[in-house]
Order: structure tokens, then sequence, then C-alpha cells
């Protein structure tokens, strides 16, 4: 078999669409006919997914921070975990944080994370982020 050619045939008989949709039968779909409410995606496809999605943020996060490319891995993973949580805007938002980040004051980073809303809805992944923000000092 042909897998090329088959794969060819298949994205125009199907359709490529890199948005979830509903099929003529209602099912959630996605890509070239895969219908996530039946069959989903595999563990190996969500970390692959999950592996882009790590490096599209971290890419975005340099574009906009670039004193984060020379910060320590404590506080780069931090702030990429945010920011994928959050998005790049929504980070971005904490300004105050950031500040303190980019002047090497972990300790008040740390501090300032757990003061806020955001630290109040995620709980437990705040307090590890920012122990973690804290120990890069």
């Amino acid at each position: 078999m042909n897998r090329q050619r088959l794969a060819d045939q298949l994205i125009v008989d199907e359709g490529l669409k890199l948005k979830p949709y509903r099929c003529t039968a209602g099912r959630l779909t996605i890509g070239v006919g895969r219908n996530l409410d039946d069959r989903g995606i595999t563990r190996g496809e969500a970390l692959f997914l999950l592996g882009n999605d790590i490096d599209d943020c971290w890419a975005r996060l340099l574009n906009t921070l670039a004193w984060l490319e020379n910060a320590p891995e404590p506080v780069q993973e931090a702030l990429t975990n945010m920011a994928f949580n959050l998005g790049v805007a929504g980070l971005l938002e904490f300004r105050q944080t950031l500040a303190a980040l980019a002047a090497r004051d972990y300790a008040g980073a740390a501090r300032l994370m757990l003061a806020s809303k955001w630290a109040r809805q995620v709980g437990p992944r705040a307090a590890r982020l920012a122990q973690a923000v804290k120990s890069a000092g």
C-alpha cells in the first residue's frame, strides 16, 4: 500500500480541519476525519501535542521576555507553566511579578504569585510554582 497516496486521497475525501468541528453524523471531529467522540487521542498523540505546545509557548515567551532565556531553569519552567495555563497575554498581566523576576527578586516574585487571583484559582499548582521560583534564589 502506498500510504502517502492513500493519505492524499483521504485528505481530499475527508478534508483537513485544524480545529474541532461536528461532522455530518454529529460527531466531534478534527484533522482528517478523526472522530474525537468515539476514538479520542492516544497518550502518545497527547504527549506529542504537549511537546509542540511547550515549544510554541516557550518561543512566544522568549519573544516577549528576552531576559527569560538567562533565568534559572525553575523560573523558566514556572513561567512556561503559567503561560500554558493563562496564555502568554494572561501571564503578561503579572507585571509586578515579572518585574521582580527580571530583577532576580525570586522571593518577592513568589509572594506576588501567591497573592494573585490565579493562585486562589489553581491552588496547589500556584504553591508548587511559587516554591520553585523562590528556590531559584
